[in-house]
């Protein structure tokens, strides 16, 4: 068979582009390629959803919660399996003070690199700590650093979890200046966001997260004076559905 080095050329660059897109929807918050995933509601809507990932963590998620508090703000926590067994009090004040809690699996693992039987685990093992902490089993699921495949969405259907992503973040998981984040995240607001950022650190409890818990303070002002609503995910999925 006789090869066109031209068409060989275009066929390894559509090859390697598809890869690379591939890759990239698999990390990428908004990207539906491997299954569809909660991000938000449309643009121009006057709600916004906090979140939170890689808690519980002390002290900077009780500060948090006083912040919150003092805005009649309730939020959605995405929570570390081996940290809710850690700290499992932590937990149970998040729900008593009326926030929705998720599962971030059990050590934070990026999941694309996982077997299905691992991914299982890794989700099954955070639901149970969560169920052990507060008696109440999490029906959300995040996956850390968003990574995901067919197989990492199935599963957590399969455990009655639904994926939920985001579209604005503060990128504040390096624990930039409170200013920082705040720019990052006003720079992306448009309405109906589904906003991430981390009141824990996935590489040890412990993180410092003293500047999100005052950026967090900043944007609720900011924000609520603007007129609009914070609502936690299922609110804001339930909302979604109504209006469709």
């Amino acid at each position: 068979m006789h090869y066109n080095p031209h068409m060989l050329a275009l066929a390894l660059t559509g090859t390697a582009a598809a890869a690379t897109l591939a890759g990239y929807q698999s990390m990428a918050p908004t990207g539906q390629w491997y299954g569809r995933t909660f991000i938000g509601l449309a643009p121009g809507s006057r709600h916004l959803a906090l979140t939170y990932d890689d808690g519980p963590n002390d002290p900077h998620t009780l500060h948090l919660l006083d912040v919150l508090a003092r805005h009649s703000v309730h939020a959605t926590f995405f929570l570390i399996g081996r940290y809710v067994q850690q700290r499992p009090e932590i937990v149970r004040q998040i729900l008593r003070a009326g926030h929705v809690i998720g599962n971030h699996t059990d050590t934070h693992p990026l999941l694309t690199l996982k077997s299905p039987t691992e991914i299982r685990h890794q989700l099954s093992r955070c639901s149970a700590a969560l169920q052990d902490a507060t008696g109440q089993s999490p029906t959300l699921f995040r996956p850390p650093f968003g990574g995901r495949r067919p197989a990492v969405l199935r599963i957590a259907r399969e455990l009655t979890l639904d994926p939920i992503m985001w579209n604005v973040t503060g990128y504040d998981w390096n624990a930039p200046p409170a200013s920082v984040i705040e720019q990052k995240v006003a720079k992306q607001i448009r309405g109906g966001d589904v906003i991430l950022l981390h009141d824990g650190g996935h590489k040890q409890f412990g993180a410092d997260r003293s500047q999100t818990v005052i950026a967090t303070d900043h944007l609720l002002t900011r924000y609520q004076a603007e007129g609009f609503d914070f609502v936690t995910v299922p609110r804001m999925m339930k909302k979604d559905k109504n209006d469709g």
